[in-house]
């Protein structure tokens, strides 16, 4: 079914041939320019979802056989979107000058109300309604967003911190994926996941631009707790100044996508990232975020949370469940077979099975570069 979108896309619709002009989804559009028509007019098959109408129009497309969808709710997010988030408009108001300025910006005020109404199950069905479809809008604008698009997901521990080595060689790792054509992914948040968007963030710059961005990054407050960067009352701040001391272009040549959960909403998503698809179902939220990386993951030191996604991308290979296997390259090879030693049991479960041939270990930058460029998923 046909997607409407925008204002321009709605009036060019509407200026069809009504015998012509077949079912459409239109999502998230004032409706209101066009009461005349539409009140006057046959709809029927069509979808309006999160619309602005008078009860006057909702009325009559019901009647003529469409489906209306209208806001649900008085929440802070809109439970239909037709777009991802930009950091614009998750940090909108963010305020250099006031130290609590990200408990001010629509992702935390959103994450307040997530918290206040019931997670991670909502309180009463109208608000687990809003969530689900505003998920539903989000997987949807995803998949829009991305088209054709190959991407590359990293995957790593969000108590990774910016002063870390291995913070900086996956940037860099980023950096040179995104110069190389992959749309770059990760799970948003902090730690290896802001390093992901950093890297492709600064491949729209000169390459100096990197050791200077770390440095504006790596200085913690006096006393701050190892492996909890992301709670520091500047941790955005540092962020924000970067993105300031090296503006992006009006339409940059590369681009990221962040996919987060305010399930771990007390970690503000990476502000690197050029598009954000925050989920408020870490479920959906994980699963689609691997299914997504037709050309392979990488996985960098985790904890919990990177050992499920490594046997979650495992299960998916194996069972070819959205297409051709593509690479696992795990990035620390002693942290990979000593400190979290998930390597071997991994290699034993693939043994026979084609996506084993797509496992790498290594401690080298540029073998994860060049697993990643080898795959072709043509020949799976």
């Amino acid at each position: 079914m046909r997607e409407i979108e925008t204002a321009a896309e709605l009036a060019s619709w509407l200026a069809e041939p009504e015998d012509e002009r077949g079912a459409v989804a239109v999502q998230a559009q004032d409706l209101g320019p066009h009461e005349t028509q539409l009140r006057n007019e046959d709809f029927s098959g069509s979808l309006f979802l999160g619309c602005a109408m008078s009860e006057a129009v909702a009325g009559h497309l019901v009647a003529t056989g469409a489906v209306v969808l209208p806001k649900v709710g008085d929440f802070l997010f809109r439970a239909h979107r037709a777009r991802l988030y930009t950091p614009e408009e998750l940090f909108r108001g963010f305020d250099a000058d006031d130290p609590d300025a990200h408990r001010k910006t629509p992702d935390h005020l959103i994450y307040e109300e997530y918290v206040a109404s019931g997670m991670p199950n909502g309180e009463t069905i109208e608000v687990t309604l809003a969530r689900r479809l505003h998920d539903h809008s989000i997987t949807n604008a995803l998949q829009d967003t991305l088209g054709d698009a190959t991407v590359v997901a990293i995957m790593g521990g969000h108590g990774m911190e910016r002063s870390d080595p291995m913070y900086a060689a996956i940037a860099r790792i980023a950096r040179a994926l995104t110069r190389r054509g992959y749309l770059m992914v990760s799970g948003g948040g902090p730690g290896a996941m802001e390093a992901t968007h950093l890297g492709a963030y600064v491949a729209n710059h000169p390459d100096p631009t990197l050791g200077e961005a770390l440095g504006l990054l790596r200085p913690r407050p006096a006393g701050s707790p190892p492996g909890k960067e992301y709670a520091d009352a500047d941790w955005l701040h540092r962020a924000m100044r970067v993105r300031a001391r090296f503006p992006l272009e009006a339409t940059p040549r590369y681009h990221s996508i962040g996919i987060p959960t305010w399930h771990y909403g007390h970690e503000p998503p990476a502000a690197f990232a050029t598009r954000i698809a925050k989920y408020f179902a870490n479920s959906v939220r994980e699963e689609g975020l691997l299914a997504i990386a037709n050309h392979g993951v990488v996985f960098a030191p985790g904890s919990a949370g990177t050992t499920q996604e490594i046997f979650q991308d495992a299960a998916q290979n194996h069972y070819r469940t959205f297409g051709p296997p593509a690479p696992m390259v795990f990035f620390g090879d002693d942290y990979w077979k000593r400190v979290r030693p998930v390597w071997p049991l991994l290699v034993h479960v693939a043994q026979e099975k084609a996506y084993g041939r797509l496992l790498t270990i290594t401690d080298d930058e540029e073998r994860v570069v060049q697993a990643i460029e080898a795959y072709d998923p043509r020949d799976w």
